[in-house]
């Protein structure tokens, strides 16, 4: 199967209703749920994947049905494909002494860091490593990418400038050569 052309998130300050909201987005819409869970501090995130339309519908009926607990959410058409892989977890790098530059993003919601990293990937040549979307880290999230330092400077640019618009972003930094041992999970 494809990736999905769009995905949209939205996070909730109640679980119950966060199930709720998952529910009416699958009712509304045929899009696949790419993340339902309980995330840090109490809170639920769903985000699905799907068509531009069909994703717009799904997320505006949960904000309609769960607007007193939305803290956020999002829909980005044309999702950069980059996303899926990293949102998985499953990039596998063969040899860190290639990577280049390490460049990390801190937001301050699992939503945010989604926007931040496609507003990466679509900047600069960079590798998104992993996006870790508000579970363990008290609600939020984090992405990785590897380039070279310009690509990396870049991307950081970028997707921190997004999580800034939006008031979310927690810290941004580019390590210019970073050390082997911090790629040492994905090796």
């Amino acid at each position: 199967m494809a990736p999905p052309k769009s995905i949209g998130a939205i996070e909730l300050s109640s679980i119950a209703l966060g199930y709720a909201a998952q529910d009416a987005m699958l009712d509304a819409a045929d899009v696949e749920i790419l993340i339902a869970r309980t995330i840090c501090s109490g809170k639920y995130l769903v985000v699905v994947g799907g068509s531009v339309s069909d994703v717009k519908a799904a997320v505006s009926t949960a904000l309609r049905s769960a607007d007193e607990s939305i803290i956020d959410h999002l829909v980005i058409p044309n999702v950069h494909e980059s996303l899926f892989p990293a949102l998985g977890q499953s990039i596998v790098l063969d040899d860190a002494d290639d990577v280049g530059a390490l460049g990390v993003v801190e937001t301050y919601s699992g939503v945010s860091i989604l926007a931040a990293a496609d507003a990466a990937a679509k900047a600069a040549r960079v590798q998104l490593l992993r996006i870790h979307v508000a579970m363990a880290l008290g609600g939020k999230g984090y992405c990785l990418m590897t380039g070279t330092i310009a690509d990396c400077r870049a991307g950081v640019a970028a997707a921190a400038g997004e999580a800034r618009q939006r008031g979310l972003l927690v810290a941004e930094t580019v390590i210019a050569r970073p050390n082997r041992e911090l790629f040492s999970e994905y090796l």
